[in-house]
């Protein structure tokens, strides 16, 4: 009986906590840029005291996300951009680089070229950008920035430098809980002339809002189901006390 309840309250235990990935995911459906969180279950070897293995639990595991194109979706926004096909911003954050898919950008009070978290996007020497005062900006597919100054001639706009774009192997990319990428290891990764990006885009959340709704209703099955094993193996426990019992 104790083998009844154990399977089925370590199944339940797996249950939880992949529907609690499956609900970030569903979550972030209309975040620019965010990438699906996977969820696998593996085995788990239980160890006794001696060194002896007893028995075998599991574990829920979150190998990597789904990296797949999001939906790309026009903005007009002079200071969007997406990247198409496979490539990341590169931004700097207080533990370091680290890289991005959102392209939402803004101009803070310091005239830099940040995120929508306040982060400086990178520059492909590695520097924030800086924006020219109340200049407006204009990205190319290769991520160089040109700025024209308030009051400037058009024909006076500048090059003010490109950003920094990398591709380092998906495989590679480690998510981190401030929801950024970075390379395993901690090293920066270097900037890949080939990525490419669209101005005036926004790259949408690539998870699918009816799969994740299906696996939620999925994971609620599953954990119905476990609950009821365990009822009825606590059900079979009492009817065989009253049997035994001489009372």
């Amino acid at each position: 009986m104790d083998r009844i309840i154990y399977t089925a309250a370590g199944g339940a235990a797996r249950v939880l906590e992949q529907q609690a990935i499956i609900s970030n995911n569903m979550a972030n459906v209309s975040t620019t840029g965010f990438r699906e969180q996977m969820a696998i279950h593996r085995s788990v070897p239980v160890v006794g005291q001696p060194g002896m293995p007893t028995r075998v639990s599991s574990v829920t595991m979150t190998p990597g996300s789904y990296m797949g194109q999001g939906a790309m979706v026009e903005t007009g926004h002079a200071l969007d951009a997406a990247i198409t096909g496979d490539g990341w911003f590169s931004v700097q954050t207080p533990q370091g680089e680290a890289y991005t898919r959102a392209g939402e950008f803004a101009v803070n009070e310091q005239n830099l070229l940040v995120t929508q978290q306040g982060l400086p996007v990178l520059s492909a020497d590695g520097a924030p950008v800086e924006i020219p005062e109340r200049g407006s900006v204009t990205f190319t597919g290769d991520g160089q920035i040109s700025a024209l100054g308030a009051g400037d001639n058009p024909n006076d706009i500048q090059l003010i430098g490109q950003l920094k774009l990398v591709n380092p192997p998906a495989e590679n990319m480690v998510r981190g809980d401030d929801g950024l990428f970075r390379v395993a290891g901690g090293q920066a990764a270097q900037a890949d002339p080939d990525v490419r990006l669209v101005p005036g885009f926004v790259e949408k959340s690539n998870v699918n809002a009816a799969e994740a709704m299906v696996g939620m209703i999925a994971n609620a099955r599953r954990f119905e189901m476990q609950m009821k094993v365990i009822q009825d193996a606590s059900s079979n426990a009492e009817r065989a006390n009253s049997i035994l019992s001489t009372n």
